[in-house]
C-alpha cells in the first residue's frame, strides 16, 4: 500500500482554519481534500495545541535563529576554552619536569 501525498503546511492551515470557522465540518473537509477525517482531525489538534502553547509562552513558540546560532558559537567557544585549558595544564606539567630535570642535573 502507498503512502499518501504529504500535503503543504499552508494547505494544512488552510484546511483547519476552514473547519475552524464553520465553513465546513471535518468530514466536509476530509472528503473535500481527498484525506482522511483522522488526518483532519489530527492537524486541527496540531494547531491548537500550537496556539495555545504561544499563548501560554507569552507567543514565543521558541528560540530565534539568531538566539540558536549565539548558543551554537557560545558551545564552540566552551569547547575551545576547555581543550585550551586542558593543554596549557599539559604545558606547565611539561615545563615543571623540564626544570626538575635540569635542577638534578
Amino acid at each position: 500500500m502507498s503512502r499518501p501525498p504529504v500535503f503543504p503546511v499552508e494547505d494544512k492551515i488552510r484546511i483547519v482554519l476552514s473547519v475552524l470557522s464553520g465553513e465546513m465540518t471535518i468530514a466536509e473537509a476530509a472528503r473535500r481534500n481527498k484525506v482522511s477525517e483522522q488526518s483532519v482531525s489530527r492537524w486541527k489538534a496540531q494547531f491548537l495545541e500550537g496556539g495555545r502553547a504561544g499563548v501560554a509562552e507569552g507567543g514565543k513558540a521558541g528560540p530565534s535563529s539568531r538566539e540558536e546560532q549565539l548558543q551554537a558559537q557560545i558551545d564552540e567557544l566552551t569547547t575551545a576554552l576547555g581543550e585550551a585549558h586542558v593543554e596549557l595544564r599539559v604545558w606547565k606539567r611539561s615545563a615543571e619536569r623540564l626544570a626538575l630535570s635540569r635542577t638534578s642535573r
